[in-house]
């Protein structure tokens, strides 16, 4: 996380215990007490400097309230005086053990000052005594993905995405956390069996993200030459070859998985959509109502057997299926939403049913401009974003 995310949360939760924080010890103390709000108050208004004098004459009248430690503390971690801040950190600790999130700014003091192990000792005690808080969670992770305890920094990154979804930095941090449990991963694979045809099936999916199609095929294909009857792998060149617009080569590697695991049913759709393709529509609908027999609810194979049908003149039969795409718009594919409402325009208007052929139409064109102006204001966005001064 960068360090002025950290400073905002360190901030965040210094003025969430300037609300709570009993003042009854302060309150016999009328000086202590204005110095420490002043404090809070200039620590509030990014006024570090101010902030950190009033906190150190607090600690000067009262060398025991620990609260102070740990405001100069926050103050010295926002500063980048990271030394100083695990000195007060851990003054504050010394005072009063259990201090609300002493543990968790000592961690991320020590990480910043690249101390792995140290910081791993803080930010357990602090999970240890506040298992459910996800930031003391993700700054363990942190600092076990630093110091190469990759497995555990997974374990408690998983854990902190759980209590916070949507969270930018837990996800970025899991995210590393994936890529390097990957990477040691396949290193001990090499290391173990540099021969093993599992090599060529990793550089295809490495060649396949990179956009190296011809590369990815290659190695696949390697793959195939140690293991022809290992399933997944004729998917996989399959799916290269359909990116790579060979429609018949990968017709045939979705048929060779077929033959080998006759229940992969996401290489019994793709070979059913390739036939729809290639114009054999007969097998395309035989496979795709394979498909549905095992996953009904299946919008996609909804669809490509209504493309199906329609080739084949089943007009009643090929609404039937568009119809049930659109039942299910909340759960649908924009793009096969929006292609289901102008299919359903055309097999209407054949069936001569004019009304839903105008509704159908005036949905799929309402949904064609909503797609039009989403990718009008990427471009526009994208555009800007190009224009603008880098920074370094």
């Amino acid at each position: 996380m960068p360090f002025m995310e950290a400073v905002a949360k360190a901030r965040a939760f210094a003025l969430t215990f300037f609300v709570v924080c009993p003042l009854l010890l302060l309150a016999q103390r009328g000086d202590i007490e204005t110095d420490f709000q002043h404090g809070t108050d200039a620590m509030r208004h990014g006024q570090l400097d101010q902030a950190a004098d009033y906190f150190s004459k607090c600690i000067a009248a009262e060398p025991s309230f620990a609260e102070s430690y740990f405001d100069l503390g926050l103050v010295r971690l926002q500063q980048g005086r990271f030394d100083d801040a695990i000195s007060q950190f851990e003054r504050s600790l010394k005072l009063k053990p259990n201090l609300r999130g002493a543990n968790l700014f000592l961690g991320i003091a020590r990480y910043r000052r690249d101390q792995y192990g140290e910081a791993q000792v803080a930010l357990t005690r602090a999970v240890a005594s506040e298992p459910s808080n996800p930031d003391a969670l993700m700054w363990l992770g942190i600092a076990q993905l630093a110091s190469g305890d990759t497995i555990s920094a997974l374990s408690n990154l998983q854990n902190a995405s759980k209590l916070k979804p949507d969270n930018s930095d837990i996800l970025y941090h899991l995210g590393r956390a994936y890529m390097q449990m990957s990477k040691e991963t396949y290193e001990r694979l090499y290391k173990s069996d540099p021969q093993s045809w599992r090599i060529h099936q990793i550089l295809a999916d490495a060649f396949t993200e990179a956009d190296r199609l011809d590369d990815a095929a290659k190695e696949c294909q390697l793959a195939i030459n140690s293991k022809p009857n290992e399933p997944g792998l004729h998917q996989q060149l399959g799916d290269i070859f359909w990116k790579k617009n060979q429609l018949e080569k990968a017709e045939s590697e979705f048929s060779n998985e077929l033959r080998i695991n006759p229940q992969n049913f996401t290489a019994m759709y793709d070979l059913g959509t390739i036939s729809i393709e290639r114009s054999k529509p007969q097998a395309g609908e035989e496979l795709l109502k394979k498909v549905l027999l095992t996953h009904p609810d299946s919008l996609e194979a909804h669809y490509q057997l209504g493309r199906a049908e329609a080739q084949l003149g089943n007009n009643d039969a090929a609404i039937a299926h568009f119809s049930a795409v659109v039942r299910g718009k909340g759960q649908a594919d924009p793009d096969i939403l929006r292609q289901s409402y102008y299919q359903l325009s055309q097999l209407y208007r054949r069936v001569q049913r004019p009304e839903e052929s105008r509704l159908a139409l005036n949905s799929f064109l309402r949904l064609k401009q909503e797609a039009d102006s989403q990718q009008n204001q990427k471009l526009e966005d994208k555009l800007k974003r190009s224009a603008e001064p880098q920074t370094e």
